[in-house]
């Protein structure tokens, strides 16, 4: 298999099987873990209480768990925050019981185990609401999804819009898979992630997808899968470039910021590196796969008024 020709064009498109194989398997494997293991939902979509608990010594998760679990506090998920001397303990709601008594409930339990446990702080969050904000985040997904649609539609042609679609969907779905696999905590900060790969995503495929449209229109002879491999070899240093920058501030946020935003730069992290395979393969594959060619996007020949007349003259 030939990956560069005498014009030191990459042949992108020779691996447009293993390429499509790839994104197919990763997305239903995806869909499947959704199915099957969920997403393992935050305090902000699920309700009830959050207490963030110290110990003057690093913590034994697992002495927690077992302490918690032989006092009727079973459902509660235990976690280090920020350090290993800092607990995160997240407890669901319970019918007559207020959050604040449910809290100090399980800060007794704790303190009866080491006296060294101290509230470092505490939240709370109603089910109602976090069934709203469930609904409504699934909304915003779905319409910036149909927003992006008509634009791209109206911005260049159907073909693109159906290739950008399915590359945001393909991203949005394979990061959700990947939080779903890993039973990684998903809460409004991965939501906004979320959001903001669909942003950075759409930015990197218009960009493919402009400069498709342009050598469609200056190149004379070619096929489309041709030219679809020049237009993704010219944008390739801006695409890596553009990934490597963004990549090298988030692993800095993802080490370094902490475990309030750790999901949040794991969302958008990953969101990024898979974002980019899909703007050069997934988009432009499936404009392919369409019957994308140079007559689709040839600039309609506008008729000048009195035409006919000269003609005849």
């Amino acid at each position: 298999m030939q990956i560069f020709n005498f014009k030191d064009t990459i042949a992108f498109m020779a691996l447009k099987k293993p390429a499509a194989a790839l994104s197919i398997i990763l997305v239903v494997g995806s869909l499947v873990s959704l199915a099957i293991n969920q997403l393992n939902w935050g305090l902000d979509f699920t309700g009830g209480t959050q207490i963030e608990v110290g110990y003057e010594n690093a913590a034994n998760l697992e002495e927690i768990r077992d302490v918690l679990e032989s006092s009727d506090f079973a459902d509660a998920v235990v976690q280090n925050f920020g350090s290993s001397t800092d607990v995160l303990i997240r407890l669901a709601s319970r019918d007559g019981v207020k959050p604040a008594e449910l809290g100090d409930a399980a800060l007794k339990v704790l303190k009866e185990a080491d006296e060294t446990a101290e509230m470092r702080g505490s939240s709370y969050v109603s089910s109602s609401v976090g069934e709203e904000l469930t609904e409504q985040g699934g909304l915003a997904m779905l319409v910036a999804l149909i927003c992006i649609l008509i634009y791209v539609a109206m911005r260049f042609e159907w073909r693109f819009a159906l290739g950008s679609v399915a590359a945001l969907t393909h991203d949005v779905i394979i990061t959700l898979g990947l939080f779903s696999v890993f039973q990684l905590e998903f809460d409004l900060t991965v939501l906004a992630a979320v959001l903001a790969v669909i942003g950075y995503s759409l930015n990197d495929t218009i960009v493919v997808c402009d400069r498709i449209r342009e050598n469609f229109r200056k190149v004379r002879k070619g096929e489309s899968e041709e030219i679809i491999n020049i237009s993704l070899t010219q944008t390739l240093n801006r695409t890596v470039i553009t990934s490597l920058t963004t990549v090298l501030v988030l692993l800095a946020l993802f080490f370094l910021g902490g475990a309030t935003i750790h999901g949040f730069a794991t969302a958008l992290l990953f969101g990024v590196l898979i974002g980019t395979y899909s703007s050069i393969y997934v988009a432009s594959l499936v404009a392919l796969m369409l019957g994308i060619s140079k007559e689709d996007l040839m600039p309609t020949e506008v008729e000048k008024e009195g035409a006919d007349q000269d003609a005849v003259l």
